[in-house]
Order: structure tokens, then sequence, then C-alpha cells
């Protein structure tokens, strides 16, 4: 009886009288726009895991240290540990959705930070035009997304 009213009341979608009600009665995906299609595509073609991200930029210090080894800038290649150490972290942390990503994230923009006030204003000549540019290109943007990140996990 129930499914008799429902069926003469037009209660189910497509109900009625007449041909064509099963197709009146389908749900249709909603068709995108050209541009939701090219800025979905885009996004997912650029798209690297941030963790593995942050691991890689902590690995691509160590050349970098080696090189100031043979040079004999040990405070440097001190400070370059500790910013390797605090990118490898966050990025490891990251990837097990530990709360704790947030310090080691902080602490690592203040590294970053540091590294780059403090070359930018030791350096002279033509190792000051290579600090602006390390720092500009490299530092402050990285120093960027850890605060960044220490502030949406916090």
């Amino acid at each position: 009886m129930a499914s008799t009213f429902a069926l003469h009341s037009g209660v189910f979608a497509g109900a009625g009288a007449g041909a064509g009600t099963a197709a009146r009665g389908r749900i249709r995906p909603r068709r995108q726009t050209r541009t939701q299609t090219r800025t979905q595509t885009r996004t997912r073609t650029l798209r690297v895991p941030l963790p593995a991200a942050l691991v890689g930029m902590g690995l691509a210090l160590v050349p970098w240290m080696v090189l100031l080894a043979t040079q004999g800038a040990w405070p440097w290649v001190g400070l370059d540990v500790l910013e390797a150490t605090g990118l490898v972290g966050t990025g490891l942390l990251l990837r097990r959705g530990d709360a704790r990503s947030a310090l080691t994230a902080s602490a690592t923009a203040a590294l970053l930070l540091t590294d780059a006030w403090f070359d930018v204003t030791t350096s002279h000549g033509a190792e000051l035009a290579q600090a602006w540019v390390l720092a500009l290109l490299l530092e402050l943007p990285i120093a960027a997304l850890c605060g960044r990140l220490a502030l949406r996990r916090g």
C-alpha cells in the first residue's frame, strides 16, 4: 500500500504516468568547467609530498656541508648539520602524522633565519652577493614554509 501511494503521489523522482520515468530518476554527476579541469590537472602534476620534499632538502645539504668542511668552516658545518637534521626530522614526523612536527618545524625555521642573517651580515664583496642569493632563494622561503607548518600543526 505504501509503495503504491508513493508511486501514485510522485514521491519518487521520476514517478508519474508515462514513458521515460527511469531516465528522469537518475542522478547525473555535475559537469566540470574547462578551468576546473585544467586547475585540477596542473595541481596533480606538480604535487610533491611535503614530507618527502623536506627530507630531500635536508639530504641536499650534505654535499654543501662536505664542501664547507674541506674549507675548514666548522661553525657553518655545525649550523648546517642542525638545519639538515631539523628538515629530515620534520619530514619524518610529518609522514607519521606526529604533532611534534610543529616543534621541529619551528626550530628549523629559527635556524634557517639565523643562518641567513649571519651569512648576510658576515659576508663581504662577492660573498655578499652569494649570501643574499642563498638567503632570498633558499633559506628564507624554506624558513617561511617551516614557520607555516609550525603554525598549522601547533
